[in-house]
């Protein structure tokens, strides 16, 4: 173990030094290390905020949960910033889920014997690799023909409410 730990040590300085040959610290490296210094006095100087009731972490708790209810219906629309209104899309079940959204994690380590441990894609259980982002939402929205929820994908930005807009705010009629 002591012959490990020592033989890391030699090896992390030579590579320090290989880094910098002349001695001299970039600028990046003196940048950074000013910054850290004002950082570290600007923390001690004024400390990190007495937070005590915790009541940001509360709602967004409440949120999530909120937002797993079975059969949560919402109302899905679409603004139009020509008319300063909204379209009515339809009801739908709980909130969009953007289209990037992958169900397992979008990466994973691998060992590779030429190169080491690396961060590589991993697949979702489909076998494609979902984007980094997208543009579209999915959302689970009632289809009156099929008379059932249905999943859409919508590429235009959503707006999703747990009650119907006032009739003033939305273009066109209501179809009930």
């Amino acid at each position: 173990m002591k012959k490990t730990l020592s033989y890391f040590v030699v090896m992390f300085s030579v590579v320090f030094m290989l880094t910098s040959c002349d001695g001299t610290p970039s600028s990046d490296e003196v940048q950074r290390d000013q910054q850290e210094k004002i950082l570290a006095e600007g923390t001690a100087s004024i400390g990190m905020p007495s937070i005590k009731n915790f009541r940001e972490k509360k709602l967004y708790k409440d949120i999530i949960e909120r937002r797993d209810q079975n059969g949560l219906v919402t109302y899905t629309y679409v603004y139009s910033e020509m008319q300063g209104k909204y379209t009515f899309i339809g009801e739908s079940i709980g909130y969009g889920i953007p289209a990037a959204t992958q169900f397992t994690s979008p990466s994973k380590v691998e060992y590779h014997s030429s190169t080491g441990y690396a961060v590589v894609p991993q697949a979702d259980p489909n076998g494609l690799f979902s984007p980094a982002s997208a543009e579209g939402t999915w959302i689970v929205i009632y289809d009156p023909i099929a008379k059932e929820a249905l999943p859409q994908y919508i590429e235009s930005r959503i707006s999703v409410f747990t009650y119907k807009l006032p009739a003033r705010l939305v273009i066109g009629a209501y179809k009930d």
